[in-house]
């Protein structure tokens, strides 16, 4: 098996747009889902109900890797499984090293979702002697010293950051130095990459915000229907009329003079 070192996905060479390439991950976990069930075909309307977009796009986004389905049949579940797959790179080994050990570091560590999708954990980092030789997930823990050596001797061209912000540059850096060209960073700040080295970030306090705001937001919208006044009645004035007792007129407020005064 090719690993990542030297292969890279398919998607840019294909010109396919980034916002496609950020739902395919979304039609690969329906489309994987719906393999484990035996699923052989789904239409478009179906499978884009459940990544959660429009069928339109969904049909867009495929036409960026040529596939277009069969009318009144749809898509090959297990040929877009792999179709997917293919572009997004996950039919190559890709050796992954996290660095920062500490409680999320080992959670990722521990997710089983990284072997199935065709990245592999090549190694455990983290600055703390205490920690060296620990095994985590079943990985001993190997020291930060050692990062360069390590990337070198596993091909390691993804690196996943899980330490503390003050630190998350640093680490960085001597990542991209060793040659590492994506990162995924899980530290709460921004870090600064050279032209060619892809870095996307996770900020799990951000996306509570952003829902937090949401919150806010409908609460205050129930607030202002349960206290909206009713509309009032729109006044209408009434004509003028003259009466019969001093020829003046009367309008809505009461009687006023035929002539007013200079």
């Amino acid at each position: 098996m090719a690993t990542g070192r030297t292969h890279r996905p398919a998607t840019r060479s294909r010109g396919i747009p980034e916002a496609t390439v950020a739902r395919l991950p979304l039609y690969l976990r329906a489309l994987t889902a719906l393999s484990e069930r035996s699923v052989p075909t789904v239409s478009s309307e179906e499978l884009a109900a459940a990544a959660g977009v429009n069928s339109a796009k969904l049909r867009k986004d495929f036409s960026y890797l040529g596939s277009y389905g069969t009318r009144g049949v749809g898509y090959d579940v297990e040929y877009l499984v792999y179709q997917i797959s293919r572009e997004l790179g996950l039919t190559q080994d890709w050796p992954v090293v996290i660095v920062g050990i500490g409680n999320l570091g080992a959670a990722l560590a521990g997710y089983g979702g990284f072997a199935s999708r065709g990245f592999r954990v090549a190694a455990l980092i983290d600055a703390d002697p205490a920690m060296t030789g620990k095994p985590v997930a079943g990985i001993p823990v190997q020291h930060s010293d050692d990062l360069e050596k390590i990337i070198a001797e596993d091909g390691v061209s993804i690196g996943v950051i899980a330490t503390p912000a003050g630190v998350a540059q640093q680490v960085c850096d001597r990542l991209v130095a060793a040659g590492v060209t994506s990162i995924l960073n899980f530290a709460p700040t921004v870090l600064s990459v050279p032209d060619g080295v892809d870095v996307r970030k996770v900020d799990l306090s951000i996306e509570l915000q952003i829902l937090a705001f949401h919150e806010q937001r409908k609460a205050g919208e129930e607030l202002g229907e349960e206290t909206a006044p009713q509309a009032a009645a729109p006044v209408v004035p009434q004509a003028p009329t003259r009466t019969a007792a001093d020829g003046g007129r009367k309008g809505p407020d009461g009687d006023v003079p035929a002539v007013m005064p200079a």
